[in-house]
């Protein structure tokens, strides 16, 4: 008989079978059919047949803009249309009148952890304008909350590279600094030079042999034009699965015959794409880019911020948004926009032990709902929170010990 820390029974599987989860040194030892198993445990956890699933991968966030928690700032609509430049000039005007960003960050950490967020990426603004004081600050939280949540730095340059001189040393620093993925933004539109961009971004990533997460706000032909360029990129440099590029708005904005042929490129050079699906944004089709090989992932973006006021921190109700969005009726539809907020992010992200199987971290969501299905449209809430097999949530509530 096998001895492990933890059993947990009667959990419903993403194949509703009932099942016996057992855990050892925060790992999954074991998952096996209800009764079936011979192990024996110091703890015995009866999750009474609630649905079990894999922790929510919050694929794309800002911890260091969102003013969650803060006093209420009314959202400022651009003058003439959507326009980035504009948009981060808001925000620095709001900054400047915001709380603490350690505590700003810790609000939003909070909220994502409360509701089933196991894994991170979160983008943070290195540019001459901040330097790399908000990157401190964050990888300063970072650590107090590393035994709950996994979280993924970005060097983004928010001001842009050659627009904001001095920041494409900034974004080399980062990473002595704790950073682990380096970032661009709309090389054609914000720097004017998509070379010299993609040079510093692509140069540093092979430099320091990190994974690239570019934000891609381009519309139309030209955005296509710059995906082609950021996959021959990935390519030439043998990068395949270790790039994403971030919104990729055009995708939702060209004809069919050029999705095709654009996710065909993407597809084979390994870069992967995310998407929130944006209420007033065009948004990349999940289901033609997905057959064609593309892997799709998601994140909540922009937290009740200078962007918009909008934003909950729950994976599971943005899975549900880009269900409802696409016009995901089916099962197996509903399934996709679910794996798009969990296995997709994982493979995206690069986190190798995630999922429920054998010798994966034991980071998982209990869940009241019957199926996949019927917990992307009715999102469930009062959730319980595992991670490396510690419950970290109560019914929706954080749990330190």
């Amino acid at each position: 008989m096998r001895e492990v820390d933890t059993i947990f029974r009667g959990a419903r599987l993403l194949d509703g079978a009932l099942s016996s989860i057992a855990v050892k040194n925060g790992r999954i030892i074991s998952i096996e059919p209800a009764g079936g198993a011979d192990i024996s445990a110091d703890h015995i956890v009866d999750l009474g047949g609630a649905l079990v699933v894999p922790g929510f991968v919050e694929g794309h966030i800002h911890l260091d803009t969102s003013f969650y928690g803060d006093a209420w700032k009314p959202h400022k609509p651009c003058t003439a249309g959507f326009d980035v430049r504009e948009r981060v000039e808001f925000q620095r005007q709001n900054m400047a009148q915001a709380a603490p960003l350690a505590e700003r960050a810790r609000n939003q950490l909070e909220l994502c952890i409360a509701n089933g967020s196991t894994h991170m990426r979160s983008h943070v603004m290195v540019d001459a304008s901040v330097g790399l004081k908000s990157l401190e600050t964050i990888v300063e939280v970072r650590e107090e909350y590393r035994d709950i949540i996994d979280i993924q730095l970005v060097a983004f340059p928010q001001n842009g590279i050659l627009a904001c001189p001095g920041t494409a040393e900034l974004l080399d620093a980062a990473f002595d600094a704790g950073c682990d993925i380096i970032g661009g933004l709309d090389p054609a539109s914000f720097d004017r030079d998509i070379k010299a961009h993609l040079d510093v971004v692509f140069g540093i990533a092979e430099r320091r042999g990190v994974d690239i997460d570019i934000h891609l706000h381009d519309q139309g032909m030209l955005g296509i034009f710059e995906l082609e360029k950021i996959a021959a990129r990935t390519r030439a440099l043998g990068l395949q699965g270790h790039v994403a590029t971030s919104h990729a708005y055009a995708l939702g904005e060209v004809p069919a015959d050029v999705v095709s042929q654009i996710a065909q490129v993407l597809a084979e050079a390994g870069v992967a794409i995310m998407t929130n699906a944006p209420g007033d944004r065009p948004y990349p089709p999940v289901l033609e880019l997905r057959k064609a090989g593309v892997v799709v992932f998601s994140g909540s973006d922009n937290i009740r911020d200078s962007w918009w006021p909008y934003g909950d921190g729950d994976m599971l109700n943005r899975a549900m948004i880009i269900g409802y969005r696409s016009g995901f009726y089916t099962d197996d539809d509903l399934r996709v926009a679910f794996d798009v907020v969990t296995e997709a992010g994982a493979k995206a992200l690069q986190f190798a032990n995630y999922g429920l199987r054998e010798n994966a971290s034991a980071d998982f969501v209990v869940l009241d709902a019957g199926h996949i299905p019927e917990a992307v449209v009715s999102v469930p809430k009062n959730r319980s929170v595992y991670k490396a097999g510690r419950c970290v949530v109560r019914q929706g509530v954080i749990v330190r010990k």
